[in-house]
């Protein structure tokens, strides 16, 4: 067998054993087709170097007694920690996984300030990982990688960030400033994306290979899987739903530009025309504004209904475009209904081309920031399990 073949039977055994949790040497074979042999020598490899392990299999043997026990084969949890995290407008949520994707701990801590300087951002998270992986008795140099989801317009395989309200400036090399603040592998993408990573590997998005996720927070963000990969686009532009344009020359995003979504149905967007609509004396929170429309204030219902139909006008889009099989809406901004109302999807319905055929599902999924931390911590598993394998590379004869 050529060192390339069996790097590529290495992925796949391993990717199967995985996906399946346990499976025993000669199922692998069959759902695989590599030959009982191939299977034989390539998971001795994978054992050697403490990437799965044997358990006792938990299907009944008839002929145990007179030989040797049935064993399964899964990943052995202990054989990496795996870090994640999650920024939010004021907050940063942390999760801590072994290498079989179990969580072990997860860390919540307030920000003071909401963009910071790359340096002092790096420095700050690399405290809470630490803080993490203390919690199970372990360090940050015991942590084998760590996702990182960030707001913004993201480069993912270079890690470079072209803008993010967290970070105080543009174009930045942030996953090369993480890194070398952690000293450890660093794996950066846009949160939305890792949240459609979140619901492929532990949501509503299992078991489906193409669908769109749609997130809602103190901004407006988009994930999409097409053929079981995250599409992010040539310069990791893609996908930004909340910067499509719903209106000419309209109101003020915070990336800069004017007649964004986001500008209309974001959480700064409502208390932004709140604020207008008074004259500079609305002074409320979202929940506030959000209560005060469903008790019949005029201008907060006018406010959040025009939300309501701009977000509709840009679910209809993606349907036009994309014609997905699934919607997931997520995020935790869905504990409010204002923008998955039954009349904003009816709306959404009579924009979308018409045929004879259902449209395409549009689910809610509640959620707070836990689920976008998991999300980024399973794009560092991948991550660093693709290192571990390529390791393996230096013991091939």
């Amino acid at each position: 067998m050529s060192v390339n073949q069996r790097e590529i039977g290495r992925r796949t055994l391993f990717a199967e054993i995985r996906r399946q949790g346990r499976i025993p040497r000669i199922r692998l074979s069959e759902v695989t087709g590599i030959s009982r042999a191939t299977v034989t020598t390539i998971t001795a490899e994978l054992l050697r170097d403490g990437l799965i392990e044997e358990i006792s299999s938990e299907s009944p043997d008839k002929d145990a007694r007179r030989g040797r026990p049935k064993v399964d084969l899964k990943i052995c949890g202990e054989a990496r920690l795996i870090a994640g995290a999650k920024i939010s407008n004021r907050s940063v949520s942390l999760v801590l996984l072994d290498f079989e994707g179990n969580q072990l701990a997860d860390h919540e801590v307030e920000l003071e300030q909401t963009a910071h300087q790359a340096v002092d951002l790096a420095q700050l998270l690399a405290g809470h990982v630490g803080d993490l992986a203390n919690k199970v008795g372990r360090s940050l140099a015991d942590v084998s990688g760590f996702g990182l989801g960030i707001a913004g317009i993201v480069d993912a395989p270079r890690g470079f960030v072209h803008w993010s309200p967290s970070l105080t400036s543009r174009n930045v090399e942030f996953g090369k400033v993480l890194s070398d603040t952690l000293s450890i592998p660093v794996f950066l993408d846009n949160d939305a994306n890792l949240v459609a990573m979140a619901e492929k590997t532990f949501g509503l998005g299992q078991g489906h290979s193409d669908f769109i996720v749609v997130t809602i927070e103190s901004g407006v963000g988009m994930g999409i899987v097409i053929g079981d990969e995250i599409y992010r686009g040539t310069r990791g532009c893609g996908a930004e739903f909340g910067h499509t344009k719903v209106q000419l020359e309209g109101a003020l995003c915070r990336c800069g530009q004017r007649g964004c979504l986001e500008a209309y149905v974001a959480d700064y967007a409502l208390l932004r025309e709140a604020m207008s609509a008074s004259g500079g004396q609305d002074e409320r929170q979202v929940e506030d504004l959000l209560a005060a429309a469903k008790d019949g204030d005029a201008v907060a219902g006018s406010i959040v209904e025009r939300a309501g139909r701009m977000f509709a006008m840009g679910l209809a889009n993606l349907v036009n475009i994309f014609d997905p099989e699934l919607i997931i809406l997520a995020g935790e901004q869905m504990q409010a209904s204002h923008l998955y109302a039954e009349e904003v999807i009816e709306v959404m319905r009579k924009l979308i081309v018409q045929v004879d055929k259902a449209p395409p599902e549009v689910v809610v999924h509640k959620w707070g920031n836990q689920m976008w931390a998991r999300g980024a911590a399973a794009y560092a598993l991948e991550n660093v399990s693709e290192l571990a394998l390529q390791e393996m590379k230096d013991h091939v004869v």
